[in-house]
């Protein structure tokens, strides 16, 4: 089945189940591996399309999905459809460590004496660390918030429906593996390589199976929805700068059927890496129309005047990821040169500045 121009659906029970709003079936897949969707609560990507890949040493279970009782059954019922049990689980690697991914990794462990895998610096990002020595996470929220121009008042609502959204049940668990860029995930009988794709999360991996010639893709790629590439304190290159360079390695893996964490498989990992870079390209040039229009607008001001899936005081609580995903795509502008960062007033909120004479590197 065709979706757009080189781009194949191959997961079309997925993709139906994707449709009507359920979850779609477990199933066995090239080189033998198997999908088995792991319930998200309350969220609207529904599910994580969870991996079980066999090895001689047992079987590796990539992003075993959200912390929940219902999560926790249907990655049982996954393992017992392949004809395996938790006792059989010899590894887990988590492309990421959002609660989705990286969510039943500590309860996996526990129950199989498994090692969890993970890229070093996508440890360095588990919650319990980024947290520690710091304050009040929520409040250092609103406080960022209103470093972007929101009002008192909206960053007590958005800091107030962020502590009411679902949270992981227990600390992450921190990884056994560590796995580079290039590195073979620890088993025999099965080559398993890392691929580091950093954009979505500082260290995000994707998973190449060079011999059934599959890469699970995670949140990088995905067949249809844009991965959230928000901004990150303390980080180095940005965000999303970095995803881009990241769909230029995916886009070398045409050959490859995408195997994603979400929605459904897919082949033609070059035409959707391509989509992907032409939607940021839109979004940046709409940015830059924003901001001549307004002239010195805060980044609060900006994302409110941008397109969404629905208009703005309807976003709810995904203001948060809006703003988040607008100093994004302004911190990549100003590293190529096409806006400036103006801060009049010490404590007052950051404001940005097209410049005349901007042009990409």
């Amino acid at each position: 089945m065709s979706a757009d121009p080189g781009i194949e659906i191959l997961g079309t029970g997925q993709r139906e189940a994707w449709r009507l709003n359920r979850l779609p079936p477990v199933e066995r897949l090239a080189g033998g591996l198997w999908s088995v969707p792991v319930p998200i609560p309350d969220n609207p990507l529904r599910y994580t399309l969870s991996y079980l890949v066999p090895a001689d040493e047992g079987l590796v279970v990539v992003d075993p999905g959200w912390d929940t009782e219902e999560g926790w059954a249907a990655l049982a019922e996954g393992l017992a459809a392949a004809g395996a049990s938790t006792g059989d689980v010899a590894g887990i690697v988590a492309t990421h460590v959002h609660p989705d991914h990286h969510g039943l990794s500590a309860r996996l462990r526990a129950e199989s004496g498994a090692w969890i895998a993970m890229h070093p610096a996508e440890r360095d990002t588990l919650p319990h660390r980024a947290e520690r020595g710091h304050g009040d996470p929520l409040a250092e929220v609103a406080g960022w918030l209103r470093s972007c121009g929101a009002s008192e008042e909206e960053a007590a609502e958005l800091g107030g429906a962020l502590q009411r959204a679902p949270r992981p049940s227990a600390e992450m668990a921190e990884p056994d593996v560590l796995l580079e860029d290039g590195d073979l995930v620890p088993v025999h009988g099965r080559r398993l390589r890392a691929v580091w794709t950093p954009g979505h999360t500082p260290g995000h991996l994707c998973l190449q199976e060079p011999d059934a010639q599959v890469l699970l893709t995670g949140d990088h790629v995905l067949p249809r929805i844009t991965p959230a590439i928000g901004a990150r304190p303390g980080a180095g290159e940005p965000p999303l700068a970095q995803f881009l360079d990241s769909l230029d390695r995916t886009a070398g893996f045409d050959d490859h059927d995408a195997f994603p964490a979400h929605e459904y498989r897919f082949r033609g990992l070059t035409a959707r890496s391509k989509q992907l870079r032409e939607h940021h390209d839109r979004r940046c040039m709409e940015i830059l129309a924003v901001i001549s229009e307004f002239g010195q607008p805060t980044p609060w001001d900006v994302a409110t005047h941008l397109t969404w899936s629905r208009p703005w005081p309807e976003i709810g609580w995904m203001r948060l990821s809006a703003v988040s995903e607008t100093v994004a795509h302004l911190e990549y502008l100003a590293g190529q040169g096409f806006l400036t960062w103006h801060k009049p007033e010490p404590a007052g909120p950051a404001r940005v500045l097209r410049t005349d004479h901007g042009s990409k590197k």
